[in-house]
């Protein structure tokens, strides 16, 4: 339930610790304005997986 969850704004697994949240949600924003994607899977023996694609010649200008 958590996975796609974790690309929003100020999002955060754990209340307490540091960071506002945002890091996830600015790399997923930077990414697609370059045209590409990103996504979440589960990595083997545990934990996240994350896979950023580009397309060729599909930047925003």
């Amino acid at each position: 339930g958590d996975r796609e969850a974790i690309f929003e704004p100020f999002h955060r697994l754990r209340a307490a610790g540091s960071g506002s949240g945002l890091g996830l949600h600015l790399v997923k924003e930077i990414v697609q304005h370059h045209g590409g994607s990103v996504s979440v899977g589960e990595a083997a023996g545990g934990g996240a997986s994350f896979r950023v694609n580009f397309h060729r010649g599909s930047a925003r200008r």
